[in-house]
């Protein structure tokens, strides 16, 4: 596996080798986790020469904000501990998502809808480098898409403060300015997202070869494996290695790392 060239720069460090990705990754995470010399750096390994993308996928919850919004939904209800216990299941692919989703928010009915509003107001956070890698990518002609096994009320809105061109998430029923406890299907899920991202591709003429996803949990594993690069955020193990390549520590803005992009073209 021999390295042919070496560039550096804003901190990222590019190598150049002959051999197999596969193996490539696996010898560099092992280096990580030993602590050697690697600890505390995220090891991305793709195609060489890169090319810029044509279309970004995103997944919103511990991606592109920092909670699970049904999580922070389910804290005023009273029920967050048994609702983020099976969302931690649902996203290490230990449960059927749907099944899960129902479930989970069977128990907000009831809920009052301003509570939405309040949630995202009190809890929603966005994740570092999300504005600077949407921003970024959007200024170079990618077009970028929220895809969420979350809810409409927030995706929106997050779409909205980063800069996507569009967002695609589940509808909570409402009846009388509360929450009824089911989902308006049909459901968002993993096959949903993998099929909006080929969907995004056809509509503008590419193939999702020259797409790019970036997702943390089970459900995001077909879109991932769609695209021609996927990426794993802080995700969970089973994404983790599912994916092209991880990102462990740094934030979101190591995917322009990856694709290139020089800190200096970066949009603030």
């Amino acid at each position: 596996m021999p390295v042919t060239a070496t560039h550096v720069r804003d901190g990222a460090v590019d190598l150049v080798f002959a051999g197999d990705r596969g193996a490539a990754r696996a010898a560099l995470e092992a280096a990580c986790a030993d602590g050697q010399g690697l600890s505390g750096c995220d090891i991305l390994v793709q195609p060489w020469p890169r090319t810029l993308p044509r279309l970004f996928v995103a997944d919103m919850d511990s991606t592109m904000i920092t909670v699970e919004c049904i999580d922070e939904l389910a804290d005023y209800a009273g029920v967050k501990a048994e609702v983020a216990a099976v969302t931690e299941r649902a996203m290490r692919g230990e449960l059927d998502f749907a099944a899960a989703l129902a479930a989970r928010v069977a128990l907000l009915a009831g809920l009052d809808e301003a509570v939405l509003a309040r949630c995202h107001d009190e809890r929603v956070r966005l994740m570092p480098g999300a504005r600077a890698l949407v921003a970024t990518l959007a200024a170079r002609g990618v077009r970028c898409v929220l895809v969420s096994g979350g809810f409409t009320h927030f995706a929106a809105r997050v779409a909205r403060e980063i800069g996507f061109h569009a967002a695609f998430a589940n509808t909570l029923e409402l009846a009388d300015g509360r929450l009824t406890g089911r989902v308006v299907p049909p459901v968002l899920g993993a096959e949903a997202k993998r099929e909006r991202l080929l969907a995004e591709a056809a509509a503008l003429g590419i193939t999702p070869a020259q797409a790019v996803a970036v997702g943390d949990g089970a459900n995001d594993i077909p879109m991932l494996q769609q695209a021609g690069l996927g990426f794993a955020y802080r995700a969970k193990p089973v994404a983790h290695a599912a994916a092209d390549a991880g990102v462990r520590h740094g934030d979101l803005t190591a995917i322009l790392h990856a694709l290139g992009i020089p800190r200096a073209d970066w949009v603030a």
